[in-house]
């Protein structure tokens, strides 16, 4: 049987040919690798992922196949997949659907059969860039690169607002094969993106959590009474959510603990006084060492984000707290005097290592502080 081909093109004008894995068309976005080994299925559901065609390195994806469990929102987000290998065969006694199907059902476009190395090493030395791919009979070099070309990149863009919850709603699920916990706290989470898994773990720890959308506001959230408020994941720049860097600013004034990771890290950095910047190319896997300041322990972390708080330009009273082993850049920080923290990284994993999910612990410990 002849697979249908597809074309993947980065705006620079590189191009790569291969077959399509997954719906025909085409769609663009900023081209990202990902070092992960497994975990396709908790990537391509991430919102983080919204506008981004993710490479992942690892030559064989799909091993697994699909479930209905381990999905981190209801839809793909990925704006495309691009790989090595699809295997033939896939082996997993929690498998529903191959990745191909999953795909195709999902209306994404994939391309497999190309040198990821290769490209890999482009995006390394080039930075990350636009990119495309059409899939299908009708896939093209030019076509590709057009439409690359027509995408102008994630800086300046609020894709919070596109990804969050249009409703509010109450998050009743814990983690899989653990008894249920008494509820001591209610966590408001602002939804910029966040993944199921975040949920889990706050539920489990003994968190009522309410997920309300990106732009509520300070009445809306204090309405409910929280005994914390957590920022959550998400895609984008963070600089043009003004809507949130405005609320969190609100919810400092009453000092209520807060904890925010990915791009709730970013917007607390914000509203902090800091500053965000482009990184050349992002941190994306599940592989990334993250050393703790203040311990000197290190720690193995999921990391997805392409913008970076700048050091420079925080303010006096806000303590960096974990560092990158790749880059240096800054992981995590916290206000010295009031209940304020953030992580880059993805703590509740899903998937990746669970080094660093003591931070759910140290939120408990700050409500618990602010309930006494």
């Amino acid at each position: 049987m002849k697979l249908p081909k597809a074309v993947l093109a980065l705006a620079d004008g590189s191009t790569f040919s291969g077959i399509s894995i997954g719906a025909s068309g085409g769609a663009n976005g900023e081209i990202v690798f990902n070092t992960s080994m497994t975990g396709y299925q908790e990537i391509l559901t991430d919102p983080s992922y919204a506008k981004q065609i993710v490479t992942l390195t690892y030559p064989h994806i799909g091993n697994t196949g699909i479930n209905s469990e381990d999905v981190e929102s209801e839809k793909i987000w990925s704006s495309g997949l691009v790989i090595k290998d699809l295997p033939i065969c896939t082996s997993n006694w929690r498998k529903e659907e191959d990745l191909s199907k999953f795909l195709y059902s999902k209306g994404t476009v994939a391309i497999s059969n190309i040198d990821t190395r290769r490209l890999t090493k482009l995006i390394r030395e080039k930075g990350a860039q636009s990119a495309a791919i059409i899939a299908g009979e009708n896939a093209s070099k030019n076509k590709a690169i057009s439409l690359a070309k027509e995408f102008k990149g994630l800086s300046g863009l609020d894709l919070a607002k596109e990804v969050t919850t249009k409703q509010s709603y109450e998050w009743k699920e814990g983690e899989w094969r653990k008894e249920e916990t008494k509820k001591r706290f209610k966590v408001v989470a602002l939804d910029f993106g966040i993944k199921k898994n975040i949920l889990r773990i706050l539920y489990q720890r003994g968190c009522e959590v309410i997920v309300l959308p990106a732009k509520s506001d300070l009445k809306e959230i204090l309405e409910l009474n929280p005994s914390g408020i957590f920022l959550s994941n998400g895609p984008g720049d963070p600089e043009p959510c003004n809507y949130a860097i405005d609320t969190i600013k609100k919810l400092m004034d009453i000092s209520i603990p807060i904890f925010g990771i990915c791009l709730g890290h970013q917007l607390l950095s914000l509203a902090l006084g800091g500053k965000t910047e482009k990184m050349k190319f992002g941190h994306h896997g599940g592989n990334h060492p993250v050393k703790d300041v203040n311990s000197n322990k290190v720690f193995i972390t999921s990391q997805n984000h392409g913008f970076t708080v700048s050091e420079d330009s925080l303010p006096q009273e806000v303590e960096i707290t974990h560092r990158s082993l790749f880059d240096g850049t800054i992981q995590g920080i916290r206000h010295s005097k009031q209940p304020f923290f953030g992580f880059q990284g993805h703590p509740e994993a899903s998937p990746g290592p669970q080094d660093i999910n003591y931070l759910f612990g140290n939120f408990i410990k700050d409500m618990e502080s602010f309930i006494a």
